[in-house]
């Protein structure tokens, strides 16, 4: 309630400080670009599917590439700890990622 109080001006103050801070803006793995790497954040899927992609690497920190896109747009194919793995959009859905940035 008091975020929606707050006037525009101390709004953009806000999203400054969290650009300076170095705060990341998440996102799903499945709205990633082709080409784009992403740092997995977190998994909120079924308890057996969550634990099939840990064990295949989907773990917090782990970096993943997006590779390519079947033709019809699904599935999509994720580079991760060395190996490729086609995920479907709703699993994909699934698993919070941050861009990650080279430094």
């Amino acid at each position: 309630m008091v975020a929606f109080a707050l006037s525009s001006t101390l709004e953009v103050e806000a999203e400054d400080e969290l650009e300076l801070s170095g705060a990341w803006k998440l996102s799903l793995l499945s709205e990633l670009r082709i080409g784009t790497v992403g740092v997995v954040e977190s998994l909120d899927l079924p308890g057996e599917i969550q634990h099939h992609l840990m064990h295949m690497g989907f773990v917090p920190e782990a970096r993943i590439h997006v590779v390519r896109r079947a033709p019809a747009g699904d599935p999509t194919v994720y580079s991760i700890d060395g190996f490729e793995v086609a995920l479907r959009r709703e699993t994909a859905k699934g698993i919070r990622v941050r861009e990650y940035e080279a430094k």
